[in-house]
């Protein structure tokens, strides 16, 4: 008779503890961790700092919250579960003072954003991008370097997606921001 081993599953506490890999970005899921694919090529981070930066010039000069950049939330407890959007905005109401918390944000955030390269799959990006909305996320953006487009999931349900060329806003979380899609991927943008 043979014994199997069962794996015993990691809290966010002893996550938290795991130190940081140079090669290796690590979430926990459902109490496992997980390895994502070594760092992105430089399209990907492009993008990535272009969408920080234009949530964050939009959100601070008005103080209406903080973007972060691949900043774990505990979105599940027992087994817990510790994601990083690529990009996040955190509304005001939820931040708790000046100065970012030592320890994982315990909620989804208001808008995430996540940077889609060409090894991702359609049915990757939705299931990501549903994850975050059934956490509590009131927006999701997924943004894809290949094509240079955005799908747009709201928690209400909503998808749509638009080309370089479209318009995208953020309601219903930040009144009156609007961005031309391109300026996510263009690196002069």
């Amino acid at each position: 008779m043979t014994t199997a081993t069962i794996p015993r599953l990691v809290t966010a506490k002893e996550f938290a503890m795991i130190p940081d890999c140079d090669d290796a970005r690590l979430e926990l899921v459902k109490g496992e961790v997980i390895e994502l694919p070594p760092s992105p090529m430089p399209s990907h981070g492009n993008t990535q700092s272009s969408a920080t930066g234009i949530l964050r010039d939009f959100v601070r000069p008005k103080r209406l919250g903080a973007a972060f950049t691949e900043t774990g939330f505990l979105i599940s407890r027992n087994p817990d579960t510790v994601r990083m959007p690529d990009v996040a905005f955190v509304s005001v109401d939820k931040l708790p003072g000046d100065r970012p918390p030592d320890w994982y944000f315990p909620f989804a955030p208001d808008i995430a954003v996540e940077v889609e390269t060409r090894s991702d799959t359609p049915s990757a990006a939705r299931a990501r991008a549903q994850m975050w909305l059934n956490a509590g996320s009131a927006l999701v953006w997924m943004l894809f370097t290949e094509t240079r487009s955005a799908t747009v999931y709201r928690a209400d349900g909503e998808i749509f997606t638009l080309g370089e060329d479209d318009v995208l806003d953020a309601a219903p979380v930040l009144d009156r921001f609007s961005v031309k899609v391109s300026e996510f991927f263009d690196m002069f943008g």
